[in-house]
């Protein structure tokens, strides 16, 4: 079969539009089993509809509800898509996945079968995963599909992190099954400009600072429009995010009930204020929440594997574990809705954004242009940029010993090749900074990138660069300077957004 054509409808998503075209053509009648998972309004029921639209099959939306009803929305679900119905009803999850199969397999060209929300139906009836392992079993051994005249491809797609990455691993029964494992991501910040169309940066800048790419937001937000200029920016919050009547007004309490896992809601609520006001380490988050490391050992595993929080190491130190919040969207509500709920549900919205206009410059703006950046020199700067090829970027810490400080540099990255050797070369490093920069800056990551060459194992590549990244620019001074520093590379907003 060849590559469908991608929808218009459909933004971007080429890359995980083919993996899904190679995973479900394949050259003879087989059964394949398929994983899509990701956070909740990144778009995987629109791809996925959108995919079965353009080759053949059922596209099925589990819901929270008992075994018998589960079964008969299946059945009317297949009945009204591909105009056949069982004789009977499905005995169980066994007689429903295998009598499906067959009926997509005898339609003559290849067919997928999508259940979205999994975890909702999995939750209710435990034997679903079994009936899949037998019916992989029974497929492979050659005794169901040799009656099948085209290949069947079944993917299983949910919100809920924890309980999808857990389906290919571990005693699962679909463990070593899978012919797909694919998580969607959120857009990038280039990728979320272009579809939300917003040509201005600054505002570009600004809505990825409060929602960030999850598709879905664009959606729930066309009644209010969308802001053409950063300035409109309060007014957009207060009829949206900030707006009690707005259904992005609770959309973190939304994203955490999406897990099953997530039983105490109270610690986990407790846990993502922490990390979202900036404690980044399993001791700090401890002590915010009055707990031992120990205690939140298990709740920052949850987190990480629900994809609320991100799991990061320092640069050189990688038994240091450091924790951010993983969705912009989740790191506003913790550091202002949370924070002002009475007063938003009084309709206050601007009196609480001019009151929390130095914590959103602080706690979400820096922050959130730092991971920017990050992901700008990994995914987007050219190797005469970086100085050559250079691992993942991270952030690093640098000490000054003889003046008893500590410093972060917010990125850093080593020559390709040389992260696991005893001695690591340091291709990069960089500030990264929302306010306009000066010489002083520069001055600054001089003077952190020799303590950091400094260090014992450390050594800098003879074609180093040191990176400033600034969302307001830089002085003429600092612009004169860098044009004579081989070295130095002065990153702006234009740059991020359209350059390399």
């Amino acid at each position: 079969m060849d590559t469908p054509t991608k929808p218009s409808s459909l933004y971007d998503r080429q890359a995980e539009w083919e993996d899904l075209s190679r995973f479900a053509s394949p050259q003879r009648p087989s059964l394949r089993l398929g994983i899509v998972y990701g956070r909740r309004r990144f778009g995987k029921s629109f791809l996925l509809r959108r995919f079965v639209e353009a080759t053949g099959g059922a596209y099925h939306l589990a819901l929270r509800e008992e075994r018998r009803p589960a079964l008969d929305r299946f059945a009317n679900s297949l009945s009204r898509q591909l105009g056949w119905a069982p004789p009977q009803p499905f005995r169980d999850w066994a007689d429903a996945m295998e009598q499906a199969t067959r009926v997509l397999g005898a339609r003559g060209e290849p067919q997928l079968l999508v259940i979205d929300e999994y975890p909702y139906l999995s939750q209710n009836n435990p034997d679903l995963g079994s009936a899949i392992q037998a019916l992989m079993d029974e497929a492979s051994a050659g005794r169901l599909a040799e009656r099948w005249t085209a290949p069947v491809s079944v993917v299983l797609c949910g919100s809920a992190m924890s309980v999808m990455t857990q389906i290919l691993s571990g005693i699962s029964p679909m463990r070593g099954r899978a012919a797909l494992d694919m998580p969607l991501a959120q857009f990038d910040f280039r990728q979320a400009r272009g579809y939300w169309g917003v040509d201005d940066l600054n505002t570009a800048f600004t809505i990825d600072t409060v929602v960030g790419g999850a598709a879905g937001y664009k959606d729930l937000t066309v009644g209010v429009g969308i802001p053409d200029r950063a300035e409109d920016l309060p007014e957009w919050l207060a009829a949206t995010v900030l707006n009690p009547s707005h259904v992005l007004f609770r959309e973190d309490e939304y994203l955490l009930r999406e897990d099953p896992r997530v039983t105490d809601e109270a610690v986990y609520y407790s846990l993502l204020g922490a990390v979202a006001d900036g404690r980044a380490t399993p001791t700090k988050i401890a002590e915010a929440i009055a707990k031992s490391p120990n205690e939140i050992n298990h709740h920052l595993r949850v987190m990480t594997t629900a994809g609320f929080i991100v799991r990061h190491e320092d640069l050189l130190a990688r038994r240091r574990p450091l924790y951010r919040v993983a969705d912009p969207i989740v790191r506003f509500h913790h550091l202002i809705n949370r924070r002002n709920r009475a007063r938003l549900e009084d309709r206050r919205a601007l009196e609480v954004w001019a009151d929390a206009d130095a914590t959103y410059r602080s706690q979400i703006v820096g922050p959130h242009f730092e991971s920017m950046c990050r992901q700008w020199t990994d995914r987007y700067a050219s190797s005469s940029t970086l100085g050559g090829p250079a691992e993942p970027s991270a952030s690093v810490q640098v000490n000054d010993r003889r003046r008893r400080q500590s410093f972060e540099l917010d990125v850093a990255a080593l020559r390709r090749g040389t992260g696991n050797g005893k001695t690591k070369t340091v291709q990069l490093v960089g500030e990264a900074k929302a306010h306009r920069l000066d010489v002083d800056a520069l001055k600054r990551l001089d003077r952190l990138s020799d303590l950091l060459a400094g260090r014992p194992g450390v050594t800098q590549s003879p074609t180093a660069k040191r990176l400033l990244f600034s969302a307001q620019g830089f002085t003429h001074k600092l612009a004169s300077v860098a044009r004579i520093r081989p070295d130095v590379e002065l990153i702006d907003l234009g740059r991020l957004y359209e350059g390399d």
